[in-house]
């Protein structure tokens, strides 16, 4: 019997593509991720590209949209390497005869207590001459755009603004057989209600409570705290203060800096003025912990540095437009983008949009510097996965109720690099379920190729 040479080539065919990559990849999907009782239900996105070959890889609903949470802050950690420089900018400011005049930038380390070295903070302590702010060039709101209101007292939801100190959270504890109180100001243990030091702050306690548990609530729209005492040996509690734009700042930096800090009375700076630039933190020094942690205060923080950068004032939504008409013009995917940390979910990203974002950053600023800013296997939000990948994967977590992400580097035994993105929503389980299930699928992915 003889087979004719016109069907033998389309079986070899088959068989031959049967074999190739996406192949294999895709059987990997089916079997560990879309038929598991984890994501069975899950709504999944995945783009795999072989940036050492140039080709993708493998691409899964890549380009539907997804809610990416704080995978978000891969967008910001690109426009802050782009547009700040090699350190943060700490503060503007010019000076006259009498007068110091500061432009605030946004910079979220003024007088935060992981940096000790504060430039911004000794130049102030130096000068002799009266201290005034310019409130110019803030035009956003303290919460952005789609979070979650009952957050405001969680220390993840620290609100936004043009000078913050501090982080914009007071540091409280409690230590056994001491009173609480506030790790920024102190106040005395002798009635109900307490006026902190230096500010209209007020402090409560809750003598009637049940709970064994120390906990500080603070009222929505008040520097207003309700302190539950507890019963352990020693508890801290980090919670966001209202900064009324630069209300709060204004009434802090004078016990700090031993002066006054006023808003300037006129209008303009009436005159010409020569404007200096302070910087503050090496740049790195400030995404790192950004992407390690994922803070979400120092991202949205970055974003509005951004923004005073290019746009000389200060709004998350007008410098979000401007990046995607120039920058990120070439994205595959036009995405929805709201805040700089990930928080809303009124975010949309595709999986193809972050594989292309990491390809654009590697050419861009170097792999080398953009693996020293993620968080590698067992570090950071990724300190209990990937352990035996640490140094071969580079990424960025993303996690809200329902929805988990994770996109970033990984190099192969065969040292391939592998630019991937993850993005899984609308699951009905747990975050660390479905990241062992990510994890096994990668690991596949490293051995394989």
């Amino acid at each position: 019997m003889k087979i004719s040479r016109y069907l033998l080539l389309p079986v070899c065919t088959i068989l031959f593509i049967g074999c190739t990559p996406s192949a294999h990849i895709s059987s990997s999907v089916t079997n560990s991720l879309l038929h598991s009782n984890e994501l069975e239900h899950a709504h999944v996105g995945i783009s795999v590209y072989n940036a050492t070959d140039n080709k993708t890889l493998y691409q899964y609903q890549s380009n539907k949209y997804f809610v990416p949470a704080s995978n978000t802050k891969l967008f910001t950690c690109y426009a802050a390497l782009k547009y700040l420089g090699d350190s943060v900018p700490g503060i503007l400011y010019a000076e006259n005869d009498t007068a110091v005049l500061l432009l605030p930038t946004g910079d979220p380390t003024l007088l935060h207590r992981d940096y000790k070295y504060q430039p911004v903070i000794d130049f102030l302590k130096s000068t002799q001459k009266s201290v005034y702010v310019i409130p110019s060039g803030w035009r956003e709101e303290p919460l952005g755009f789609g979070w979650a209101w009952d957050d405001y007292n969680s220390d993840y939801m620290a609100e936004r603004s043009p000078m913050p100190v501090y982080g914009n959270v007071i540091q409280w504890f409690q230590e056994k057989d001491k009173s609480s109180r506030g790790a920024n100001n102190s106040f005395e243990n002798s009635t109900s209600v307490y006026s902190v030091p230096e500010v209209n702050w007020k402090i409560r306690f809750n003598p009637d409570s049940s709970s064994k548990n120390f906990f500080v609530l603070r009222n929505k729209d008040e520097n207003v705290f309700q302190i539950t005492q507890g019963n352990e040996e020693r508890k801290e509690q980090d919670v966001p203060f209202v900064t009324f734009g630069l209300k709060s700042a204004l009434e802090l930096l004078p016990d700090t800096i031993q002066k006054d800090v006023k808003i300037w009375p006129h209008e303009s700076m009436n005159g010409t003025y020569n404007i200096r630039l302070i910087r503050s933190q090496p740049l790195d020094s400030l995404l790192t912990p950004m992407m390690h942690r994922s803070d979400n205060f120092f991202a949205e923080q970055s974003l509005i540095m951004v923004s005073n950068q290019l746009l000389r004032y200060m709004s998350t939504s007008k410098v979000i437009d401007t990046l995607l008409k120039s920058d990120f013009k070439d994205i595959p995917d036009k995405p929805r983008w709201v805040d700089g940390s990930g928080l809303s979910r009124y975010n949309l990203f595709s999986p193809d949009d972050f594989v292309w974002l990491l390809q654009k950053m590697k050419n861009e600023f170097g792999i080398d510097r953009i693996q020293r800013i993620l968080p590698t296997g067992g570090t950071g939000t990724l300190s209990n996965f990937f352990k035996d990948e640490k140094g071969v994967l580079f990424a960025k977590t993303g996690t809200l109720s329902g929805q988990v992400a994770l996109s970033g580097y990984l190099y192969t035994k065969k040292n391939k690099l592998l630019i991937f993105s993850i993005l899984v929503n609308n699951h009905n389980t747990s975050a660390s379920a479905i990241r062992r299930q990510t994890e096994s699928f990668l690991k596949s992915l490293r051995d394989q190729y």
